[in-house]
């Protein structure tokens, strides 16, 4: 083996242990434990949905903002013309829809109950000339190809006659309950088109979702940014939170939801902090733990969620937690 990889055999341990030492909870005299871990701050990243030109940026950072407030407006060349399209589609699908329930006008009904009158006349006029020309045929005035073309021409108006009932009947009816339902359901497609245009309209236009400060603006007006891309991050000063590493001899005495005290550096202040998660697996581990040493160097990290008032906790500050003490 070569000096140097000796060397960094050597090295490498000594500083895991060195950060394994900094980061495991220490005892007091007391008899109660501490741990220190360095504070953080909820951050909530917005974004556009889809690719989009930044129009106006309307915050900086160090900026205060609400929930709710205008952060920046986005825009797509095309959304527009797609809102104006949708919503045309939807008109022309409502009044097709209308027409379909309204049924026919009243000058439809009236030339078709004229229609009927016409062909009842010629059917009644039909049947009158092949009683006329019966007598002839038995007779022989009349060819008999002259019969057949009269009665021919009787059943024919008679057949004209009832089409023409039947025709001002389904006016009268109107369309059938089917065509009323496919319609209404075109209407519905056609108006859910137009709001899913809308909510990507509103969709560009990012507002702030929690109260908060701007800590981190991430884009300029004419920038086009890709969706899900944070535009703006808003970090929530009033919710820190810190991560501490504990040994696997202290996670019995730790719950979720427990409440732990902590204190920052050359402050009396004790904040008061909730235990939101403890981790399942450990950190930290040696490669093979079977010494009592080793078994200490099992640590697990535990995350503690501060609410703070005061804004004396903020981002970046050690802070030192007390834990319970060990049963005598």
């Amino acid at each position: 083996m070569s000096r140097a990889a000796e060397l960094h055999s050597l090295v490498v341990p000594l500083v895991l242990g060195f950060a394994v030492a900094g980061l495991t909870a220490c005892r007091t005299s007391d008899g109660s434990a501490t741990a220190v871990g360095t504070l953080e701050m909820v951050e909530v990243d917005v974004g556009p949905l889809q690719v989009a030109r930044a129009v106006r940026v309307l915050v900086a950072e160090g900026d205060r903002v609400r929930a709710g407030e205008t952060l920046a407006v986005f825009s797509t060349p095309t959304l527009t013309a797609n809102v104006a399209q949708a919503e045309a589609r939807a008109a022309a699908a409502a009044q097709a829809a209308a027409e379909l329930t309204r049924g026919a006008r009243p000058a439809e009904i009236a030339r078709a109950q004229k229609e009927l009158d016409v062909a009842d006349a010629d059917a009644v006029r039909a049947a009158a000339d092949l009683v006329r020309l019966e007598p002839l045929a038995q007779r022989g005035d009349i060819s008999r190809a002259s019969l057949d073309a009269a009665r021919a021409a009787a059943r024919a108006t008679v057949g004209r006659r009832d089409a023409a009932r039947a025709q001002l009947q389904l006016i009268r009816d109107g369309v059938r309950p089917e065509r009323r339902a496919a319609a209404a359901a075109e209407v519905r497609g056609a108006q859910a088109a137009v709001d899913g245009w809308r909510a990507t309209a509103n969709d560009l236009v990012l507002v702030a979702p929690v109260d908060g400060v701007v800590s981190s603006r991430n884009v300029e007006p004419g920038e086009v940014m890709a969706a899900g891309q944070s535009a703006v991050t808003i970090g929530q000063p009033a919710r820190p939170w810190a991560r501490i590493y504990v040994s696997q001899f202290m996670l019995p005495r730790l719950r979720a939801g427990d409440t732990l005290w902590a204190r920052l550096d050359g402050d009396t202040t004790a904040f008061a902090g909730r235990i939101s998660a403890i981790a399942s697996k450990a950190e930290f581990t040696p490669r093979v733990a079977l010494t009592e040493q080793e078994r200490e160097d099992l640590l697990f990290g535990v995350k503690i969620e501060f609410r703070d008032t005061t804004q004396r906790l903020r981002a970046g500050l050690p802070i030192t937690v007390t834990l319970p003490p060990s049963a005598p």
